[in-house]
């Protein structure tokens, strides 16, 4: 029984032992799982089909497929992004800003004159022969006041037509004791004389004398006095012409391809010459209809107040048109769009170091940004400065790459220093870059259009997962001697964008010994 006992609590030991051991073991390896999680923390997720779309969390793409996450260390070799180190981006001097919802707010600039507004200009032109007797204005450019005594006239036909309405009036006093039929003729003849005196703008009662005043129909400037003291005048002709200057236009020449752009009620700024330092402010009025055929502009119409006399006619003006509507819309620094003259592009900066190309969708243009229909979400920081520089190492890096691919070797080490190279160049060389990819898979079928069927494995270089897809060939020959069914190795390009051409195609080493001994 003794030695039953005491095996029995050697056995308990034991397993106690075993059991502190075990507790242990998983007290000391519980917090090493968030610590190996935390290390393989993805970066972001990227497209599955290698597109230039990234995400900082889980997503699918438009076929359902999951995006590939990307550690630290991990980007594959044809990845759009680059990563800049933190000493370089502060050399290079890269600034950024958001894209963010803005109000465009475009200024178009033209030339323009000061005219005279045509709806407030008179002339005054007696309706009758006669003579000046006497001007009381005798200056061009002087000042009237409304009311104003401008000459006097000496008319025979005006002394004849006053002396008749003096007499008529005088005829129906001495005829009030008549009979009606007498009175009212002698009344008749009244009322014609006056209105033959209204019609020729002589009011009131008319005096019998030699002279008869004009007086100035409005306050303004006197543009062109052509009476002459002592000149004989026809009926009709002008002897003065005045403006009312408190009110004037400018007339500006718009371009045709901007006039489309320009509506009645926009607002406009106006600057002259001789007020450097002031700006007088107005509204189109009018755009005119006619199209002048040697400049190809349109007149436009603005008018402008100038209650104390600064805008004279002739003046040349500085125009600005105001042409934003008020709406806001997701837009990024114009500094920020790198054009290549067939497309624009925006680096986008991930984080820090890290820098993405995307192609943009742009819309209208102001003063400082431009509306992005696609390319860019609100939020996102856009290069603004020094993205010339960034966008010729991510050229050139690409470029290296290729040729270390092609070769078969390793990419050639980056340059210590990169120069940035015109919009231009960089766009050819983008070009005339096409970096191969090559993978492993089946050869399907060959199809009657010329292409084939290729059921490939995961392309590590493009972030693609094992699928089957269709491809086109370089050449027909490169297909010859291979059955549907063989284990392949190929080499792929991308002849222009989301076409993929087969360049090099072989059975592998143990499909191309089977056939050989089939043979």
């Amino acid at each position: 029984m003794k030695n039953l006992y005491g095996i029995f609590v050697t056995m308990l030991m034991l397993l106690g032992v075993a059991a502190g051991g075990y507790w242990l073991g998983l007290r000391n390896s519980a917090p090493e799982a968030p610590v190996a999680q935390a290390e393989r923390k993805p970066l972001y997720y990227r497209n599955p089909m290698g597109l230039p779309d990234t995400s900082p969390v889980p997503k699918k793409d438009a076929m359902g497929m999951d995006y590939v996450p990307v550690y630290e260390g991990k980007e594959p070799a044809s990845s759009t992004i680059l990563n800049i180190g933190s000493d370089k981006v502060q050399k290079l001097g890269v600034k950024s800003e958001a894209a963010a919802l803005r109000t465009l707010d475009r200024t178009l600039r033209a030339v323009g004159r000061i005219e005279v507004d045509e709806r407030r200009t008179y002339a005054v032109a007696p309706k009758f022969e006669g003579w000046v007797e006497r001007l009381y204005v005798n200056t061009t450019g002087q000042s009237v006041a409304k009311g104003q005594p401008l000459f006097d006239v000496y008319s025979p036909e005006l002394v004849s037509a006053q002396r008749e309405h003096a007499l008529a009036l005088q005829g129906v006093a001495a005829l009030k004791d008549a009979d009606g039929e007498a009175q009212d003729s002698m009344r008749q003849l009244a009322d014609a004389s006056a209105a033959r005196l209204r019609n020729w703008g002589v009011s009131g009662r008319a005096s019998g004398g030699r002279a008869q005043t004009f007086h100035a129909p409005v306050s303004g400037v006197v543009l062109e006095k052509v009476a002459v003291q002592g000149m004989r005048f026809m009926p009709g002709e002008t002897l003065y012409r005045i403006a009312d200057l408190s009110s004037v236009w400018a007339i500006a020449d718009v371009a045709e391809q901007d006039i489309a752009r320009i509506k009645a009620g926009d607002a406009v700024r106006i600057k002259v010459d001789a007020w450097p330092e002031q700006r007088f402010d107005g509204k189109v009025d009018f755009v005119y209809p006619t199209l002048d055929g040697a400049t190809r502009t349109t007149s436009v119409r603005i008018a402008l107040a100038n209650p104390q006399g600064q805008l004279k006619p002739a003046m040349f003006a500085s125009v600005e048109f105001l042409l934003g509507k008020g709406e806001q819309v997701l837009a990024i620094p114009a500094s920020a769009v790198i054009d290549s003259g067939t497309r624009q592009v925006a680096l986008v900066r991930l984080d820090e170091g890290r820098f993405e190309p995307r192609e943009l969708r742009l819309g209208r243009r102001g003063d400082d940004y431009v509306e992005v229909l696609s390319g860019v979400r609100e939020g996102e920081q856009v290069v603004t400065s020094a993205n010339f520089l960034i966008d010729a190492e991510s050229n050139l890096r690409a470029a290296l790459s290729g040729l270390g691919a092609a070769q078969g070797g390793a990419p050639t080490a980056e340059p210590a220093t990169v120069k940035a190279e015109p919009a231009a160049a960089t766009s050819i060389r983008k070009k005339s870059v096409s970096v191969g990819h090559r993978a492993q898979g089946t050869l399907e079928a060959i199809n009657p259009d010329g292409t084939v069927s290729i059921t490939h494995e995961p392309i590590e270089s493009l972030g693609w997962p094992g699928m089957t897809m269709d491809f086109a060939l370089a050449n027909a020959s490169l297909v010859k001697g291979i059955r549907p069914g063989s284990a392949i190795g190929f080499e792929i390009v991308e002849r222009k964008p989301d076409e993929w051409v087969i360049t090099r195609l072989s059975a592998t080493q143990a499909e191309a010994s089977h056939a050989e001994h089939d043979h």
